[in-house]
């Protein structure tokens, strides 16, 4: 029996899964893990929801809807309802070191949408797949929602555990953008977002600080820059 995956069995019940929290791995906690997480009805942020999030931030509305723009990747869910997801083999790997086909790999890659075709996104089956052999650490080893935030980040983003924050995000889109707005707390960026405006140049220490050092390459101050003007004139 697998204690965490009994405890995961658990909290699925407790947001509406029939299951028998016995700690077995199975088909209808396979599909559980899956359907929990998908809303046909998640409502879209607000005007006054996005007013509050650039409040909390200190930034205007410009600002904090300019990085929504470029750094959110369209909706939050597909178009079946699934809260966006996307497996990282690789760092599943890092935490197990046990190569499993598709699920585990110290190299990145294997980004497949349905290669199946059974109309479920595949980081969503391979997720599920590896929360049968590792409950805790597959939440962490994925991406999820509008701004791609990785699971492992739940602790410093202050949720409760991996689950709840993946639940959170499947909720409502205003959920996303208080995890975006978590996120550049944690990690200081919120100067560097009141910097933003039409100049490519005021955006680059939140392009940098975001995406990383590969942000000229991407030309992510320019976008911003650029989102940021169209922003500025609604």
């Amino acid at each position: 029996m697998n204690l965490n995956l009994q405890q995961l069995q658990g909290w699925l019940n407790g947001k509406g899964a029939a299951l028998v929290a016995d700690g077995v791995a199975g088909p209808k906690t396979r599909a559980a893990i899956i359907e929990t997480f998908r809303n046909t009805q998640a409502p879209a942020i607000s005007p006054a929801e996005l007013a509050t999030i650039a409040e909390r931030l200190d930034c205007t509305r410009a600002q904090i809807a300019a990085v929504a723009a470029v750094e959110g990747g369209g909706a939050g869910w597909d178009n079946s309802g699934l809260l966006k997801c996307l497996w990282e083999r690789h760092y599943l790997w890092r935490r197990v070191r046990v190569i499993v086909p598709f699920l585990s790999n110290p190299k990145p890659g294997g980004y497949t949408v349905d290669a199946d075709r059974d109309g479920i996104n595949d980081s969503w089956e391979r997720l599920a797949d590896a929360a049968l052999l590792w409950p805790v650490a597959a939440f962490e080893c994925a991406s999820f929602g509008k701004f791609q935030i990785m699971g492992a980040h739940w602790k410093a983003l202050g949720y409760p555990s991996a689950w709840e924050f993946v639940w959170t995000l499947s909720r409502t889109e205003y959920a996303h953008y208080d995890a975006l707005r978590r996120f550049i707390m944690v990690n200081n960026l919120q100067a560097a977002l009141r910097r933003i405006n039409e100049s490519g140049e005021s955006c680059r220490t939140f392009a940098r600080g975001y995406n990383g050092g590969g942000y000229e390459r991407g030309g992510y101050h320019i976008k911003i820059a650029k989102a940021y003007a169209r922003e500025a004139e609604r």
